[in-house]
């Protein structure tokens, strides 16, 4: 397997398709940024963003850039302006998110829209099992990390000035829909656990959560970790937040848990076959309790419903990659690799189907 902690940290030069204006840079910046003092410096962080993101390095600090990458783009796709709102947001609720300064929607100032934040301090892993960590500091940054995930979703959209940031209701049945919509559009062959899924799905929706802001992608490599403490500094890339059901977003972060680790095609890592009590990582049915408690809401009821759903829509988002990659719209090595996962994954949230209403994995 790849050395994820290799290949994502850090920072390398801007390829010549995603260069940016200096001087353009530097004039916006000096006009929005308070205290800011040049002239900048620009690196690309390595890891696997959708939108570009860069290391913007001058006198007065160091902050990141996100932009909407060049060329033509799907109408709700690359959404950096809704990332800014809700980190906006949450920053005024005391919530750990970078401070973002200012947003730019005009194009001829560096070719997209664009916003920037601080830069923040602290370290990326990569890897679930946390390489070069002890057990202690494995064990507290987990805790920390359900306990983040956790206040995001005890905090009130409306309270935050989010009541409008997306349609809650039916959000499960809707998601479902799409992705069942978007799978119908997209296979290239049968894949019959697809099919019981589509099925199975629409008739077991879980009773609906209070709406809440979910961010959509929580993970450990989306998060920012202090330099020398067990906290949370940061939680990073807000792309697909939006309102919606507080446990659909648990759970899927709960998928590394399950995920078999020669399953790439995802993008995510994995914990299993890892030895997680040596590691000091909690059990999955001890992750989940202490989100129960810290929440009040009860995820074990129908936690295999909620991971066959997400199972199921990660196998339906491949079998897109795959279709755009037989069309030449997507990189031919990530398309292969997404063909051969479809199924595995279905197999495994049909699986979890089966058995809805039980707790499974350590």
């Amino acid at each position: 397997m790849p050395d994820r902690q290799a290949a994502f940290s850090g920072v390398r030069a801007v390829p010549e398709h995603l260069a940016l204006d200096a001087d353009r840079l530097d004039a916006w910046m000096a006009a929005h940024v308070e205290g800011y003092r040049g002239p900048a410096e620009l690196a690309q962080f390595r890891g696997g963003q959708s939108n570009p993101t860069y290391l913007v390095t001058a006198r007065s600090g160091r902050y990141v850039l996100r932009r909407k990458p060049p060329g033509p783009l799907l109408p709700s796709a690359h959404a950096i302006e809704r990332e800014y709102r809700v980190q906006r947001a949450l920053a005024g609720a005391g919530f750990p998110v970078a401070r973002v300064h200012a947003l730019e929607e005009d194009p001829t100032i560096l070719g997209t829209a664009f916003y920037v934040m601080d830069h923040v301090a602290g370290r990326v892993f990569w890897e679930p099992w946390m390489p070069g960590s002890d057990p202690g500091e494995r064990g507290a940054v987990y805790d920390a990390m359900n306990a983040a995930l956790a206040r995001l979703h005890s905090l009130d959209p409306a309270a935050i000035g989010l009541s409008d940031f997306g349609r809650p209701a039916g959000y499960v049945a809707r998601q479902v829909r799409r992705w069942s919509e978007q799978y119908s559009a997209s296979a290239a062959e049968p894949v019959d656990a697809m099919d019981r899924l589509m099925d199975w799905l629409p008739a077991h929706l879980p009773p609906e959560a209070p709406a809440r802001v979910v961010h959509g992608d929580f993970r450990l490599d989306n998060l920012v970790v202090a330099p020398a403490a067990p906290q949370i500094a940061a939680v990073l890339d807000w792309e697909l937040a939006t309102l919606g059901d507080p446990i659909a977003d648990f759970t899927y972060h709960l998928m590394q848990w399950h995920m078999p680790a020669e399953l790439r095609g995802a993008g995510t890592a994995s914990l299993a076959g890892r030895d997680l009590a040596a590691l000091g990582i909690p059990a999955l049915a001890d992750y989940v309790a202490r989100y129960e408690a810290r929440t009040g809401l009860a995820v074990r009821a129908h936690l295999g419903t909620y991971l066959a759903y997400n199972f199921f829509r990660m196998a339906a988002i491949l079998a897109g990659v795959a279709a755009r990659g037989r069309a030449g719209n997507a990189a031919s090595a990530q398309a292969a690799l997404s063909a051969g996962e479809v199924r595995p994954l279905a197999e495994i949230a049909w699986q979890f189907a089966r058995g809805a209403n039980s707790v499974t994995g350590s």
